[in-house]
């Protein structure tokens, strides 16, 4: 079975539980795998980035194999602002999607979910043709500034810092995974921090190694982050330096040049 999200926010959880840690979020039109019904919740596997979760049942729209494929399969339109307005054509009625949400079948500011949806969206929030631009992520990632922290999240209404990260590739027709360890996993290591150069992942660990933080590194020895908020701070070989609190608030554990 399959669907999609018909929203512009669904929550994820761990666990088929509203009381349940939220660990991600769909953004309007991701689409997904079902892989399990379990009373009002549905576990399930995001395409984008295989990560699993569960959902409530409430909150989708089911969707048939052969509109999963032909989503798979179609070239990728984005939202590129902070949030949009879609309009329904059927209900007549608008709502706010966030940037990064999927628009499938999209053509000339129109898009659909099968036969039962079909939706208007100003082309100028748009981003169907992409090409690897490190200012223009830059840019993107600059706009989420004040954004408050939050964990699971992906929009500007809060993210958390590979959410952060994520959204911000994606501008570029670029998937990475959902969490920091993950992301971690890809592209090219750097030897020496000054070799970074703007648009370079910087990977942070805890105590025990593993990789919890990631953050955009920007030029004149400088990081964007989601840590509380996102905001800029300084970064150097031993960390991000917390500018309020004047010490060091993450440990740098390698730098990846995905772009």
């Amino acid at each position: 079975m399959f669907g999609i999200c018909n929203l512009s926010i669904v929550p994820c959880r761990a666990e088929p539980s509203n009381k349940s840690e939220m660990v991600t979020q769909l953004l309007f039109g991701e689409h997904f795998t079902i892989l399990e019904e379990k009373e009002e919740w549905l576990n399930i596997k995001n395409a984008a980035d295989s990560y699993e979760s569960w959902i409530n049942h409430k909150q989708y729209s089911p969707i048939k194999e052969n509109t999963f494929s032909a989503i798979e399969s179609q070239p990728k339109a984005i939202v590129t602002e902070l949030f949009a307005l879609a309009k329904n054509n059927k209900t007549n009625q608008s709502f706010p999607i966030p940037m990064g949400s999927s628009l499938p079948f999209y053509q000339n500011g129109q898009f659909s979910i099968e036969e039962q949806s079909n939706y208007s969206i100003d082309s100028l929030n748009v981003k169907n043709t992409f090409e690897v631009n490190v200012e223009k992520c830059l840019q993107t990632a600059f706009l989420y500034l004040n954004t408050p922290y939050l964990w699971g999240g992906k929009s500007c209404w809060g993210i958390d810092c590979s959410g952060f990260t994520q959204i911000c590739f994606a501008t570029l027709g670029i998937s990475l995974p959902r969490d920091a360890y993950q992301q971690a996993e890809i592209g090219n290591a750097l030897s020496f921090v000054e070799e970074a150069k703007a648009g370079d992942l910087a990977f942070f660990d805890n105590e025990e190694g593993r990789i919890i933080h990631v953050g955009i590194v920007l030029n004149d020895a400088h990081i964007i982050h989601a840590s509380g908020k996102v905001r800029i701070d300084k970064f150097d070989h031993f960390g991000i330096f917390h500018s309020e609190r004047k010490k060091y608030s993450h440990q740098l554990r390698v730098i990846k040049r995905v772009v």
